[in-house]
């Protein structure tokens, strides 16, 4: 070589990857770069940007600094960040431990979010420690601004409180769940709360709102059901002094009193509290890579409530009625491969409640989702004080129900939606209505929580207000009411969005987001960023793949289930990360063959 030659090849800048977000998110795609380098990547070094104001690995949902009364959503043992042989994908299995495994505690412990912030810390740890020699990881704990450069050249990151920009030879963005700029309606409610001396917490993280305008004793009107209360009734109660002295709630005085509707008036169905036994169904059945490759093959496009939902109603059913039979078949009239072939040819919903109630005696035994989806629709009550004797009945049911083996077709449900969700994914954003429904039925709180709820509802410190929920803001205070007791108004001077924000492309609070958007990147109807399924590179709007440009996560079409896999169900995210590392790699080979070239 000569000196000029070699002068040029020292002169030549490393290949970079630049993640912007540091989370779990970013933390598995350094996971499976680690993990397909060997085969892909045999470049002359690489440098990885993690881009992220928080520590890696925990990021900011899992950080440290957060109340010990914030719990995980999934038992320890349903937790893990390592890919099994479950995961299609093209990518070597790396295996490692689950939550409960890594911090050698009970398996069915609800932990809290601190210790998973720890485990993931542990995570990013092991999976920097595996990347090859010559790759190396390089933490900024800045926010990325902006993305710009040409869509054939070098990416440059521009990054807070820094003069020059990142180069970035591919870039990630690994964001997690975003803030978002309010909605016309919470800017009304915010206005109206202002200028009358009224609380207005718009939707938000929990942990990081401030409650302490919300005054003790006060009536304060919380809309939404979800999650994002449990982590309000902890903060405002426990976190308040308050304490449970078995199923009792001993108050501490400072506690505000919490009216919560929503728009199916009831929290979200409680954690199954047993462990499986026996066959699992064979799924998917109904809703596979068959049906999506045809869905996305229609020219026309395809409709969810048309077209998806029906399969999906079949497949969850499916769950349902193969454990019923397997399971408990005293409870049914027929024998399996009778029903199960009628089931299969019976696309009809009407023919199939007609099998259904042939082969399934008890009414009780039948999968009714539209029932369960709005358990208070059409129920009336004269008044408040009724109304909250009928929710405390509704949630002890559901806790029973949902601890007691005999009701085990709700876990082969559970895990029908696991198997929906997998296929999903490939379809790209489904809109929000598919999330919720999720949600609700699979991602509910911890039983102890529930319970928790009852006792804070017999003390008076949480009173329901119903489904349908309704927010007004007249003669200076916010007024509440419900279809479940007609008639009836609940006044306060606060009100609290128990939700989070939209994860929308264009009312992003980050401003990377915003001006990706401006240059020119596709999002959905719904406000998210439209990808590639097949790899995560970020599309214009001609449907174009960006070829330096990946996002990966909930801000995008292909984003998955809310919660961490569970150990052994082929983790949709996995096989997103898996993906996109191997796409970037594969990328990041051939720029640097051509360089040395």
């Amino acid at each position: 070589m000569s000196s000029d030659t070699l002068a040029q090849a020292l002169a030549a800048p490393r290949p970079s990857l630049v993640i912007v977000g540091a989370g779990p998110r970013g933390t598995g795609l350094i996971e499976r770069v680690a993990a397909n380098a060997p085969e892909l990547y045999a470049g002359s070094g690489l440098d990885i940007h993690l881009v992220d104001p928080h520590p890696p690995g925990a990021g900011r949902i899992w950080r440290a600094a957060q109340s010990p009364l914030l719990w995980m959503n999934s038992h320890a043992e349903d937790v893990t960040m390592f890919t099994d042989e479950t995961v299609d994908m093209a990518g070597p299995v790396r295996e490692g431990p689950t939550l409960h495994e890594w911090a050698g505690i009970d398996g069915r412990t609800f932990s809290d979010r601190r210790l998973q912030g720890a485990y993931l810390r542990w995570v990013h740890e092991r999976a920097v420690a595996a990347l090859p020699p010559g790759v190396t990881v390089h933490h900024h704990p800045r926010r990325a601004l902006r993305v710009g450069g040409p869509r054939e050249g070098r990416q440059q990151v521009w990054l807070e409180g820094r003069p020059r920009p990142l180069l970035a030879d591919l870039v990630v963005l690994a964001l997690g769940h975003l803030d978002a700029e309010p909605d016309d309606e919470q800017r009304e409610l915010t206005a109206y709360a202002r200028d009358h001396g009224l609380v207005h917490l718009p939707p938000d993280f929990t942990a990081d709102s401030d409650l302490s305008p919300l005054a003790p004793g006060a009536p304060v009107l919380v809309r939404g059901f979800g999650l994002a209360f449990v982590d309000l009734m902890a903060l405002l109660t426990e976190g308040r002094g308050g304490r449970y002295v078995g199923d009792t709630y001993v108050p501490s005085g400072r506690e505000p009193v919490l009216y919560v509707g929503s728009r199916r008036g009831v929290p979200y169905h409680s954690k199954i509290g047993y462990d499986w036994s026996g066959e699992r169904p064979p799924l998917p059945r109904f809703f596979g890579p068959a049906q999506v490759d045809s869905l996305l093959a229609r020219p026309g496009g395809f409709d969810f409530r048309r077209d998806v939902w029906p399969l999906i109603e079949k497949e969850l059913g499916f769950a349902h009625y193969h454990r019923l039979f397997s399971a408990h078949p005293e409870r049914t009239a027929v024998a399996w491969t009778a029903f199960e072939e009628k089931y299969a040819a019976c696309d009809d919903p009407a023919e199939r409640a007609a099998l259904v109630a042939s082969a399934v005696p008890d009414p009780a035994d039948r999968l009714d989702l539209a029932a369960l989806d709005r358990p208070l629709e059409g129920l009336r009550y004269g008044s408040y004080e009724d109304l909250q004797e009928g929710l405390r009945r509704y949630v002890m049911a559901d806790l029973t129900r949902r601890h007691d083996p005999a009701h085990s077709p709700d876990f082969a449900v559970f895990l029908g939606l696991l198997s929906v969700y997998g296929q999903l994914v490939r379809l790209g954003d489904v809109g929000p209505w598919w999330h919720g429904f999720f949600s609700y039925l699979a991602s509910g709180p911890p039983g102890p929580r529930l319970r928790q709820m009852l006792a804070l509802s017999r003390a008076g410190v949480l009173k329901f207000l119903g489904a349908d929920m309704t927010v007004t803001a007249q003669d200076g205070v916010f007024r509440a009411s419900s279809a479940t007791v007609p008639g009836s108004v609940v006044e306060a001077r606060a009100l609290v969005e128990a939700r989070l924000p939209q994860p929308t492309v264009e009312r992003s609070r980050d401003p990377l987001l915003r001006e990706l958007y401006a240059d020119g990147a596709a999002v959905t109807p719904d406000g998210l960023l439209s990808v590639d399924p097949a790899d995560g590179r970020v599309l214009d709007r001609a449907g174009r793949p960006h070829p330096r440009r990946f996002a990966l996560g909930p801000h995008t079409d292909a984003r998955g289930s809310g919660a961490f896999t569970r150990p052994r169900t082929g983790g949709p995210a996995f096989r997103q990360n898996d993906a996109t590392a191997r796409a970037a790699l594969l990328f990041l080979r051939a720029l640097s063959s051509r360089a040395a070239a």
